[in-house]
């Protein structure tokens, strides 16, 4: 019924930048926070990014200052602006929203499939 689907990873040198967005398709009737995860081989999920609905947001302490989360609520899409990118920083980034659709009045939680980010040294 809802769906998320994240674009724009790849392959980008250190230092460089790359945005990915993350739209949510479906039955909507509200979505509430949005955030951004990474899971890098090995490790646990981590949250990278999140945006209330209201646009305010809260990062990793890692990630302060290079990336920067937006969301456009008419089109029900965020976005994430990677800059300064470093090698550690590779992962695949997932999309994570609580989403309320047109049939239920709770909010379910989605998550899109991942795209890959991989940064080169």
């Amino acid at each position: 019924q809802v769906q998320l689907v994240e674009s724009g990873g790849g392959l980008v040198q250190a230092g460089g930048s790359l945005r990915v967005s993350c739209a949510a398709s479906g039955i909507i009737a509200n979505v509430n926070d949005m955030a951004w995860y990474r899971q890098a081989p090995g490790k646990q999920r981590e949250l990278v990014a999140r945006i209330t609905s209201g646009g305010n947001t809260n990062y990793a302490d890692s990630v302060k200052g290079r990336f920067t989360i937006s969301r456009d609520n008419a089109k029900n899409t965020m976005y994430l602006q990677m800059n300064s990118l470093k090698p550690e920083d590779s992962a695949v980034y997932y999309c994570n929203a609580e989403v309320r659709t047109v049939l239920d009045s709770r909010y379910l939680e989605v998550w899109g499939q991942g795209t890959l980010v991989t940064v080169s040294s």
